[in-house]
């Protein structure tokens, strides 16, 4: 079969891309580099849109947060992502988590249904000279492919380490010392937590500190950390109670065998249907193998945790967008090459996921000889397009999950002329968006 637009990358992104595509009968060639005997560092199968990191899509209160607020822009768009997502869904409290291999085979599954796509497996080493193409490579682009994106960009991209964190067995935990919980009883006693008191913090504290890492080639030695997955260890280091502020706060959650909030506590969350296995939530780490075993075992709750998967690091790349990339997200230079995904610079499953969905239906647009209508930036697909594609600082861009700084700022009075406390302004944003995304649905393409 000829195609009319060929896709590079069969992740989140790639995979919503073509389903966008695809269901609106427009032939598509997916290239996939996974399934020819080779993988990125951090992949561990050939299935689309495997999910290598966290198996959670994080919250989906589209009520007051932002990313639940993108998923609701996205099922209203016909998401594949949100639609395999809520097919796949494990409980996580207020959190939309998932089975991975249920997810990623009900996308396979429901793209090679298509008549007019064809999955292909295959390595692309360069970018095509013509014809409308999107690359959705993401963090890792495979060396040879990065070299030509280079090439045609006329600049290095920027790089960050993004880290994997470990998964336990649930029947390893020691269920008499850690309990079942979600943080102030919200949502379920969807999570395990593991108490710790002051003293098995600090000595844990120093085991982070001391344990043996991985070591960095020298390539790699000057690569910046993303804010949003940065290794516990790391962590560790800024300070003696950061760990306690951040994945480790015990606040809202009551040890039921003493009453009060613990010093503080590693929470898991389930990672499988079945719930045999469980993610160590927050705890990405650069952490040798065995030093993993040894230092998290001294987690109470964990001391006999056997391990589905330890915890790794890897070198993500992406594009300075602003300055590369028009606002349709094609290629300044070689305008017929559209980008997607996490090597655009957003950060997250269901970010990159919603930035290939808008470039698919972009694509389709002007396959069909008509405008693309951008959502308004009062939305959150509007304002993560924004910031990709220009309104981003381009001399400081760094990777951006969704959140309402990206949003137009809301009147900060309510309707009565009371001042809005900061509850309210993020139900104000949730509204507006709401209200703006079913203006724009009717012309958009969608």
């Amino acid at each position: 079969m000829t195609y009319d637009v060929h896709i590079i990358g069969g992740g989140l992104a790639g995979s919503e891309a073509a389903w966008q595509l695809a269901k609106r009968g427009i032939r598509v060639r997916l290239s996939e580099m996974r399934g020819t005997g080779e993988r990125s560092p951090a992949h561990q199968t050939d299935n689309l849109a495997e999910l290598v990191c966290s198996n959670s899509l994080r919250s989906d209160d589209d009520t007051s947060n932002a990313v639940g607020l993108l998923h609701h822009e996205m099922r209203a768009c016909d998401s594949l992502i949100m639609a395999a997502a809520d097919k796949a869904r494990v409980p996580a409290g207020s959190a939309l988590a998932v089975d991975r291999e249920v997810f990623s085979h009900a996308i396979e599954e429901a793209l090679t249904s298509q008549p007019t796509l064809t999955l292909v497996r295959e390595r692309i080493d360069t970018l095509p000279e013509a014809g409308l193409t999107i690359v959705a490579t993401g963090p890792l682009t495979a060396a040879s492919l990065a070299t030509s994106i280079g090439g045609a960009t006329g600049a290095d991209s920027l790089a960050f380490f993004d880290a994997i964190a470990p998964i336990v067995y649930h029947e390893s935990i020691d269920m008499d010392v850690a309990w079942m919980a979600a943080r102030w009883d919200k949502g379920g006693k969807d999570y395990v937590n593991c108490p710790m008191d002051k003293d098995q913090y600090l000595a844990f504290r120093e085991e982070l500190l001391a344990g043996d890492k991985t070591v960095f080639k020298e390539w790699e030695a000057n690569t910046p950390y993303f804010d949003g997955c940065m290794p516990i260890e790391v962590m560790a280091e800024r300070g003696e109670d950061t760990l306690r502020f951040g994945p480790m706060k015990p606040v809202g959650l009551d040890n039921p065998r003493t009453g009060r909030w613990p010093y503080a506590v590693v929470q898991l969350r389930q990672d499988n249907v079945l719930g045999t296995l469980w993610n160590i939530v927050g705890f990405q780490t650069k952490l040798k193998y065995a030093e993993q075993q040894r230092i998290f075992r001294m987690i109470p709750g964990l001391e006999n945790a056997e391990f589905a998967r330890f915890g790794g690091l890897h070198r993500n790349t992406f594009l300075n967008s602003p300055t590369l990339l028009d606002r349709q997200m094609r290629l300044k230079s070689a305008p017929h090459i559209r980008f997607a995904g996490q090597i655009t610079g957003c950060e997250g499953y269901v970010e990159s996921a919603s930035v290939g969905m808008l470039v698919g239906i972009m694509t389709a647009c002007e396959l069909a000889g008509r405008e693309f209508v951008s959502p308004p930036a009062t939305t959150a697909l509007g304002a993560l397009l924004a910031h990709i594609t220009g309104d981003a600082e381009a001399e400081t861009y760094q990777p951006m999950n969704i959140n309402f700084g990206l949003f137009p700022p809301v009147d900060p009075k309510n309707a009565e002329g009371r001042k809005r406390k900061k509850p309210e302004r993020k139900v104000a944003y949730t509204e507006r968006a709401k209200e703006d995304l079913a203006s724009w649905l009717p012309g958009s393409g969608v």
